[in-house]
């Protein structure tokens, strides 16, 4: 099949964590239950002449067929399984038998995937869009209609022998990236579950990435009323896009390991552990760049993943349909990162540890950022790569409300200014010290005092003695006025 990777035995165990697409997509499931036990009318169709008699001879005998009778009639006569269900789509408007219609054929696709070529090569045939019907009902007001057809869009992509052309991809990965974003989705499952299916095609990772959907993925998985079935269903997907070498190696840039970090801390469902321990195994073997690799294992270091490997290492499995199947998998993950992080940390230099810590934009008083040393040897490292950590520490100070991490910007600001000669003019074009002298009057003393110091820095030669002042009593008056010269 065109385009389609081969994840072998480790995508073979990780679906059975999914235990189906009943799981994964329970609300759509339980309401297709409702729809097939209302059977529709077809003679009052025929009756109507809304439908053909060659249309209802198939439909009538397809729907109350079983499984080797349907595989005969198809057999028999592909092209009128096509025929039929374009001319019920097309001609049905109602509600009810449409979502019937729909129902059904994600049924026969499902039982064999082969079928999805069938509806490939008549709409070939017709010099007709395959997609088109379906694009149709996704702007429906009846939502099972959309999500049902979307499922039936999603097979046809992955299942078939060519890909999805490149137009008809982006709109339809579009469509899905905005029903991830979409607030109080009730059939979020569902759009995560066709994104799951698209994103095992390497083409189509790479079309994701394009309209911005990593960031759709993360401000979900951010979000703080995100439950454990959508948490484990994303970050499949980002499991899979980290099979592409060149993806793994942009997810930095996504902050993707911090989020996955702090579920993996809060998360006491085997399934997200084990998909989340498979991605971040993914961040360190699958790039090539060594470098990327060590800034990936230095991020997971400085957001504790090693304490989580050491408390689930000891952990009892308490799921135990999964225990059988996969715990060897999750021990494996387990000694894998523990050997490459405790690696990573022997190999860590002080500045490597702060540049992942800025990087991670999870700033805390660790001992570099106290160290005379630290910054007497590294501060004219902060020019590296276009000034990268000073723009990260001027952008946590514009957006961060946490008063830790402005605290310790304003710090690491002013120390880079004390220890590099023309560390002023730097954060002049930065727009750092106007930024800095904003929280001069911020709520929080301690946001207060360290842009206070920072200021002096900026402003003056001789700030080791206005900090010695500032330490001193009654010293406020003379201080102030310095820092607002």
């Amino acid at each position: 099949m065109a385009g389609i990777e081969n994840f072998g035995t480790v995508i073979s165990n990780i679906e059975d964590l999914e235990k189906g697409a009943q799981v994964a997509t329970s609300l759509l499931q339980e309401r297709a239950n409702d729809v097939r036990a209302n059977r529709v009318n077809w003679q009052s169709y025929l009756q109507g002449q809304m439908i053909s008699p060659e249309v209802y001879t198939f439909i009538s005998k397809f729907d109350m067929a079983n499984s080797e009778v349907r595989t005969a009639m198809l057999l028999e006569n592909p092209q009128q399984f096509a025929v039929t269900f374009y001319s019920l789509i097309n001609q049905i408007a109602k509600d009810q038998t449409l979502e019937y219609i729909l129902t059904m054929l994600d049924d026969a696709l499902q039982e064999e995937k082969a079928r999805v070529d069938i509806f490939k090569e008549y709409a070939k045939k017709k010099k007709e869009s395959v997609w088109n019907p379906f694009f149709h009902l996704l702007d429906r007001e009846d939502k099972f209609i959309v999500y049902q057809s979307s499922r039936i869009i999603g097979k046809i992509a992955c299942w078939s022998k060519e890909p999805m052309d490149k137009r008809n991809l982006q709109f339809y990965l579009n469509w899905i990236k905005d029903q991830l974003k979409s607030p109080s989705n009730e059939y979020l499952q569902t759009a995560a579950r066709c994104l799951q299916m698209m994103l095992r095609i390497d083409m189509y990772r790479w079309a994701f990435v394009d309209v911005e959907g990593i960031s759709a993925i993360v401000s979900v998985l951010a979000g703080s009323k995100v439950g454990f079935q959508i948490q484990y269903q994303l970050t499949f997907c980002l499991w899979c896009l980290t099979f592409n070498s060149t993806l793994a190696e942009r997810m930095a840039r996504y902050n993707i390991i911090p989020i996955l970090a702090d579920i993996l801390s809060e998360s006491v469902k085997e399934k997200v552990t084990r998909i989340i321990l498979a991605t971040f195994r993914n961040l360190l073997e699958k790039p090539e760049d060594r470098d990327i690799v060590q800034d990936h294992a230095l991020s997971m270091v400085q957001c504790k993943v090693l304490k989580q490997l050491e408390l689930l290492d000891g952990r009892k499995f308490d799921d135990q349909d999964i225990v059988d199947d996969l715990a060897y998998l999750i021990v494996d993950d387990l000694a894998y990162l523990n050997e490459k992080l405790q690696r990573s940390v022997a190999d860590l230099s002080s500045f490597d540890e702060y540049s992942t810590e800025v990087k991670s934009g999870r700033l805390e008083w660790s001992p570099v950022h106290k160290s005379d040393r630290f910054w007497r040897e590294n501060a004219i490292r902060l020019n590296e790569k276009s000034y990268e950590l000073l723009k990260i520490l001027v952008r946590l100070l514009e957006t961060s409300k946490d008063p830790l991490i402005l605290s310790v910007a304003a710090h690491d600001i002013g120390e880079y200014v004390r220890y590099y000669p023309r560390g002023k003019n730097v954060i002049e074009q930065l727009g750092a010290k106007h930024i800095v002298m904003q929280y001069l009057s911020h709520e929080d003393p301690n946001v207060r005092y360290e842009a206070l110091i920072a200021v002096q820095k900026l402003m003056v030669h001789n700030w080791e003695y206005l900090g010695k002042q500032l330490e001193a009593p009654k010293t406020d008056t003379p201080v102030m006025s310095a820092a607002k010269a």
